[in-house]
């Protein structure tokens, strides 16, 4: 491979962005599977083990508050790299705490904590996704997520099985907890060391401004509903896929535990990880258009594998084969899905707006394994991966009719503006706002329902209300950008 492509790896801003994505990564598993792990090892009950698990809500609904970090710069490194210090040294301070704890007797302290460290992290995120979009320029997007995935991925890995071992075998799960907080400290060092984007950004004046006007910005534009569309589907047959690959390898094949754990887990990270340099080195030869269409065609390709193994005999070589090559593929798609997240932000909005667009994104993943579930049961193992390869084809197309506002974007960094049905779009704009709010209520009194404090309720209910709001407002506006496609073709 040409030595100039392999380049931006060797330069400065590559190592913190590595160290930056570990930063990113590091703290989710401690509040979701390593958390479980100790509080089952603890003895504690499935329905508070289970509750706790919505203190992962705050990746889904970061957006809310991200305007928050656009308009406002703390008095000290700047509007990003500020911020940055901020939410790590709150994580470094609240994962250490987290070790004093004990789950038997400390429980609420304990919630608590996980409760901030998920905010902080969210928040973390936040920043970091909008300094990447700020810093980097559009030629090193498919690169700069790469490595930033490399970064996140690897953190996983230290977060979830390694402190797994150490808290098992080693330290303990108190000093466990310590050493994960100290990890971060280097992350703050990074964070020292970046650079700050240009001043010439500008700012949001007020709170209103920073809220409103991302929105405005990002709706005002062409296609902007179909592009949403396009991100909840790009992925949808990559997160069908994954949904029930662990369950499926075990009961569906029939291959032992630790096997499964063995090839899924640690040969997929790896191909994971290899996928995405791989796509990130790829970009910079292709455009971002070309580049998402090879690979959203090699994700839903890839699924292929997995269809393979369900209609043949057993084999540990043929397992290795399609996890790999699934995840291979899959770690493509992640490099130039997030390149594409961050040609779509407005650099003056681009902490609310990449934490939009990244929530959306979670749609698809998060709300797929129900749907996966029952279409396995209802059908076979064969026929889910036969769908999933063709539930890859919607995204692909919706790729192909944002072509020239895609090509647009890349080649102007500016975005066409749109024309037609203002009244039409604000009713869908405001649908959609709608099933966003209705959607959190719910799942708020899920939580409440969950601690015993709310009985006739429907949490449940509401939560499916705010979803069909949320859908409905995305297809309206997706129809009304297909009408006005139509409509300018003609004139």
């Amino acid at each position: 491979m040409p030595t100039q492509y392999l380049r931006i790896f060797q330069q400065p801003r590559s190592a913190i962005l590595l160290i930056l994505g570990f930063a990113s990564g590091l703290p989710l598993a401690l509040t979701s599977g390593t958390l479980q792990a100790w509080m089952t090892v603890e003895g504690i009950d499935l329905k508070t083990i289970g509750f706790f698990s919505l203190v992962g809500q705050a990746y889904v609904f970061k957006f809310l508050w991200s305007p928050v970090m656009d308009r406002y710069t703390p008095p000290f490194l700047g509007r990003r790299r500020g911020w940055l210090v901020i939410t790590q040294v709150f994580l470094v301070l609240g994962i250490a705490a987290m070790g004093f704890l004990d789950p038997e007797s400390q429980l609420r302290w304990m919630a608590a904590l996980a409760v901030l460290i998920a905010f902080c992290s969210a928040s973390q995120d936040i920043v970091f996704d909008a300094w990447k979009t700020d810093v980097l320029p559009a030629d090193e997007r498919g690169t700069g997520a790469a490595i930033s995935v490399l970064g996140y991925r690897l953190a996983m890995l230290v977060s979830g099985g390694l402190a797994l071992w150490l808290a098992d075998k080693w330290l303990g799960w108190h000093a466990m907890y310590w050493l994960m907080a100290a990890l971060l400290v280097p992350c703050i060092i990074a964070t020292l060391l970046a650079p700050e984007p240009l001043d010439a950004i500008p700012v949001p004046r007020s709170l209103e401004q920073a809220v409103l006007h991302p929105l405005k910005d990002f709706f005002g534009r062409n296609n902007a509903w179909l592009i949403l569309l396009l991100i909840v589907l790009y992925k949808l047959g990559d997160a069908f896929a994954m949904s029930l690959t662990t369950t499926f390898l075990i009961r569906g094949v029939g291959f032992d535990a630790g096997d499964v754990g063995l090839v899924n887990k640690t040969l997929g990270l790896f191909a994971t990880i290899v996928g995405a340099l791989l796509g990130g080195v790829l970009m910079q030869r292709l455009t971002l258009f070309r580049a998402l269409l090879i690979f959203g065609i090699l994700q839903g390709a890839s699924n292929a594998g997995y269809w393979l193994l369900s209609v043949t005999d057993k084999h540990i070589y043929t397992m290795g084969a399609a996890v790999f090559f699934e995840n291979l593929c899959g770690g493509m798609g992640t490099s130039a899905f997030v390149a594409l997240l961050m040609s779509l932000c407005n650099k003056s909005f681009s902490a609310t707006q990449f934490a939009l667009l990244s929530a959306l994104s979670a749609v698809g993943r998060v709300y797929v394994g129900p749907l996966a579930g029952w279409f396995v049961e209802l059908y076979n193992w064969p026929t889910f991966y036969l769908f999933s390869i063709f539930a890859a084809l919607p995204g692909i197309a919706l790729l192909l009719v944002c072509k020239k506002t895609l090509e647009h974007t890349q080649q102007t960094e500016q975005f066409l503006p749109r024309e037609f049905f203002p009244v039409a779009y604000a009713v869908a704009l405001k649908a959609l706002l709608l099933g966003c709010l209705v959607l959190l209520c719910g799942l708020a009194l899920l939580g409440f329902q969950a601690y015993g404090y709310l009985v006739f309720l429907p949490g449940a209910h509401i939560t499916e209300w705010g979803a069909i709001l949320m859908a409905t407002g995305l297809c309206g506006g997706a129809i009304l950008d297909a009408m006005a496609l139509r409509k300018s073709a003609l004139i």
